[in-house]
């Protein structure tokens, strides 16, 4: 009989803070630099030189806290964490071990095919990053210390995540938060945010953990769902066969789609952790942690239950326009100039979004202002121009951005309701399609829709369509009756 395994899964993701400089010195932390500019000697720990903590770093690390769920500590410390690597000059990172500045806290998850579930997060800490080893420039490896000391958080997950989807869905939600916090820009590729997975396999019923790997190097939320299953499907393969997983680090190779060993698996003796010395105590204080909560903006979750709520949007609507802060902002904005919220839904979750994507923009390079947005579905509500021309309005405005009333003044796109014109072109449609004539008097109705079509192209779609609609019904059908 096969034996069934529980895959058991704990995230640690680092995301660089948004901050103007670095967390221990002044330099500049922003990305993009040329190689080893934005360095000094503390950056390089040289001798003799003194850390100072960047408040704001310490205030951004708080606000994902609190939005996580997390106990603050009123006090924490810094420690320095020993290792060599070439990028790290100063032989040590300092990070922080016991005390972190946030504890306990968790978030929820919850897809189509996974029900709502709890996800723990054991901490939140702060450390500076390493800098970056350049592999692919020859023979030789570069080194640029660029990186070195820029803030980053670290969100330990407990062990709770049990397969790649759950994960890709909880790393997701970190994602989505700090973009919504302003913190982390949550780019992956460019590695602002990163994240390494634990994983361990168990028999379905055990309680006590398997031997764990740590998977690194990947570089999107859709590489961390492959990574994950190649990896379990590694360590089932391996006990299936009677041999051991070993504990170690593995690299996820995402050209080869395929994973490999880098080295064993550290402990946090090898790290030979010890209380930095030139860093003081943090106290948080009370005030401090009610000012940063009262300042704190409105959660996804949140906001994703308001949309349904307060603008009756479903839920699926609701989660895509809260996806991304900017979204969700742009479409309240076309709310305050329109009442017809699923319509502003619709436009955006298709029109807007189809432009973003292609573009590959944002929606603040859209030329189309939220104002003209919620103009543009009024004219169409109040029968002035037609769904069809509305389209035209919008690509319009894409190429030649204005107002969309001065669009239709100017293209003289109204929408014609006169019965007597619109009367005359079905009677036009009518002579001459003898054919179809006869199709819808014998029964066949779907050709009603070959007429509305031919009277939408001769009025050039503005026609209005239920006007249309009804003239059309009552001429074919006296027809079909004196037939």
């Amino acid at each position: 009989m096969n034996q069934i395994y529980e895959t058991v899964i704990g995230l640690e993701i680092h995301a660089q803070l948004l901050t103007e400089s670095k967390l221990f010195c002044s330099c500049s932390a922003k990305f993009g630099a040329e190689p080893n500019t934005n360095v000094c000697p503390v950056c390089l720990g040289h001798p003799g030189v003194l850390p100072v903590l960047n408040k704001k770093a310490v205030e951004f690390a708080i606000r994902m806290g609190l939005a996580t769920n997390c106990n603050i500590s009123e006090r924490s410390i810094f420690a320095r964490k020993n290792y060599f690597y070439p990028d790290l000059p100063k032989g040590y990172q300092i990070s922080q071990f016991e005390n972190p500045l946030c504890y306990s806290g968790y978030l929820e998850i919850e897809s189509d095919s996974i029900e709502k579930k709890k996800i723990g997060i054991t901490r939140i800490h702060l450390e500076e990053d390493a800098g970056k080893s350049i592999h692919d420039q020859g023979d030789s490896t570069l080194i640029d210390v660029n990186r070195c000391g820029v803030p980053l958080m670290e969100i330990v997950s407990e062990p709770d995540l049990r397969s790649p989807q759950e994960a890709a869905l909880y790393l997701s939600k970190i994602r989505q938060i700090v973009r919504y916090l302003e913190i982390c820009d949550g780019n992956m590729e460019e590695g602002s945010l990163r994240c390494d997975a634990n994983i361990s396999i168990r028999p379905l019923g055990a309680t006590s953990l398997g031997v764990k790997t740590e998977v690194k190097n990947m570089n999107s939320i859709k590489n961390v769902e492959k990574a994950l299953a190649y990896e379990i499907e590694r360590q089932r393969e391996l006990l299936g066969t009677g041999e051991k997983v070993v504990q170690q680090t593995l690299l996820w190779n995402a050209d080869k789609q395929i994973i490999e060993p880098m080295r064993s698996k550290e402990e946090s003796h090898d790290y030979r952790y010890f209380p930095e010395p030139d860093l003081p105590i943090i106290v948080v204080s009370k005030e401090l942690k009610q000012e940063i909560k009262k300042n704190l903006v409105e959660l996804p979750d949140t906001r994703k239950e308001r949309f349904q709520t307060e603008y009756e949007l479903p839920k699926y609507d609701a989660e895509l326009l809260t996806a991304e802060k900017e979204i969700a902002d742009y479409f309240e904005e076309v709310t305050k100039h329109t009442s017809d919220f699923k319509s502003a839904s619709n436009w955006i979750m298709t029109e807007v979004l189809k432009v973003l994507n292609e573009k590959k923009i944002s929606v603040q390079q859209i030329p189309i202002k939220p104002e003209w947005l919620g103009e543009l579905i009024n004219l169409v509500n109040s029968g002035t121009i037609s769904s069809k021309i509305a389209k035209d309005v919008f690509a319009e405005m894409l190429d030649n951005p204005k107002n969309p009333t001065l669009i239709v003044e100017e293209k003289n796109w109204m929408q014609v309701s006169d019965s007597s014109f619109i009367g005359r072109i079905i009677d036009e449609v009518i002579a001459e399609n003898d054919s179809q004539v006869q199709q819808y008097i014998g029964g066949k109705e779907k050709v009603f829709g070959f007429f509305v079509g031919e009277v939408m192209k001769r009025t050039k779609g503005k026609a209005n369509p239920a006007i249309v609609n009804d003239l059309l019904k009552t001429k074919l059908e006296k027809l079909k009756n004196t037939g």
